[in-house]
């Protein structure tokens, strides 16, 4: 997902053709910064995703050789899209005169009446399908069909990443740590089920946005997840999806300043960003909180993030969930250590939090940050309700932290039994190694 920074490349700086690899170079960058805009103005124009997609890949295969030969134009964007819509509308006319044919063949239908509904939209003229007016428009479209509710949470994250991210399935599957076959599947299913349900190819109307909105979010927020604490494998951080994730949360928030939750999101992934570097060693091992080296973190990331907490403070009445979640980051991210964090702030935060957005998640971190503030005995007791409870049978988290709080009371046996639990429940190589080491240090 990396993104080359470059002058523009043109015939009069270059002296002429450029060679293969600056080419393949010039166009994965514009793919990769511009593919939502593209893939969005395509969208609407054609009112197929399948089309818009297929179009928008043989202009790229297309420039890979134009590009070659001539050069690359003065404005990369509007040349690709002008060759998608041109190879758009041949396959309007291939479709129409197959109809065409058809209708001859039948002898059903009368000189001209023979229509798929695939002809070419009407009005249309031979310019550039970039209405500067409705640029924003058509990315946040986008985003918004690629999570519409009809799909399933898998498919929302599959298809966002692909037709808004413009991630190849390789790279998606990759990241997920599933078969190609199966990325390519979902996002399949997830086009037919669009068209089936015939969700149009612009904004939905103001009394659906909002709920399409906290689907998008939910979205990026799980794509940011998997990549600051992978679920599988043996590397704890993916940052090229973590950063992918901040990437189209900055976009979306350039396409709505005025929605506390959407700074709120990237606030939280800033934050949480900022730690990256001093989370693994130099073998990639994990490192925990208390041992980080501080110095390591990203500055200009925390920042950011607390910028954004002030603008989503500054737009909305009072913090939502990701914006509190963000404002428990930003208390880490100004501490100088573990025991110098505002941690009675942090429980307020978290109480705040599972008033709004309650799950059990939410109150297992509750525990930790009461651990911190007021001892290990009152945490032990939310704990012990959550374990009676089961809402988190079979994760690793629940008896990882109440491992740590028994061995803090002391109580170092049973400690070593939840730790060990916690290390077979794991499914992270790199998180279950540090489970095993404290396991072992209590035998």
């Amino acid at each position: 997902m990396a993104r080359a920074d470059r002058p523009a490349l043109t015939p009069a700086a270059t002296g002429g053709p450029l060679s293969t690899e600056s080419v393949r170079r010039a166009v994965e960058a514009v793919w990769r910064i511009e593919s939502a805009r593209i893939i969005g103005a395509l969208a609407r124009f054609t009112g197929d995703f399948d089309l818009a997609e297929d179009v928008a890949q043989e202009a790229v295969a297309e420039a890979l050789v134009t590009w070659a030969r001539d050069g690359e134009p003065a404005n990369p964007v509007n040349w690709l899209l002008v060759t998608a819509r041109r190879r758009a509308i041949d396959s309007f006319r291939r479709r129409s005169a197959l109809d065409e044919r058809y209708a001859m063949l039948a002898g059903q239908l009368a000189e001209g009446e023979a229509n798929s509904g695939a002809a070419a939209p009407r009005g249309r003229s031979d310019d550039l399908p970039w209405d500067p007016d409705r640029v924003d428009d058509d990315v946040l479209a986008l985003m918004l069909v690629a999570c519409h509710p009809v799909l399933s949470p898998e498919a929302r994250v599959a298809l966002t990443l692909r037709v808004v991210g413009g991630l190849a399935s390789e790279e998606i599957a990759r990241a997920f740590l599933v078969p190609v076959s199966t990325v390519q599947a979902r996002i399949t299913r997830a086009k037919k089920t669009i068209a089936a349900a015939g969700v149009p190819f612009e904004l939905p109307p103001a009394e659906e946005r909002r709920e399409r909105l906290g689907g998008l979010l939910s979205v990026l927020y799980v794509i940011f997840t998997e990549g600051s604490t992978a679920t599988t494998g043996d590397h704890l951080l993916r940052p090229d999806l973590a950063y992918e994730a901040i990437r189209l949360a900055r976009m979306l928030a350039a396409l709505l300043p005025d929605e506390p939750e959407v700074h709120g999101l990237l606030a939280l992934f800033e934050l949480t960003a900022a730690r990256f570097p001093a989370r693994t060693g130099p073998d990639g091992e994990a490192v925990l909180l208390e041992d980080q080296d501080r110095r390591l973190w990203d500055r200009s990331a925390i920042r950011r993030g607390l910028a954004a907490i002030g603008r989503a403070s500054a737009v909305g009445r009072g913090l939502g969930p990701y914006g509190l979640q963000a404002a428990i980051a930003a208390c880490h991210a100004s501490a100088s250590s573990v025991p110098e964090t505002d941690w009675e702030r942090v429980v307020l935060l978290y109480e705040a939090l599972g008033r709004v957005a309650p799950s059990p998640v939410v109150e297992l971190n509750r525990a930790v940050a009461v651990a911190m503030a007021n001892g290990p005995q009152r945490a032990l007791s939310i704990v012990d309700e959550l374990v009676a409870s089961g809402r988190l049978s079979g994760s690793y988290l629940l008896p990882s932290v109440r491992g740590e709080l028994l061995v803090r009371l002391g109580r170092t046996a049973e400690a070593q039994v939840e730790l060990e639990l916690a290390a077979r429940l794991c499914r992270n190589v790199r998180e279950r190694s540090v489970l095993l080491r404290k396991a072992a240090a209590l035998a």
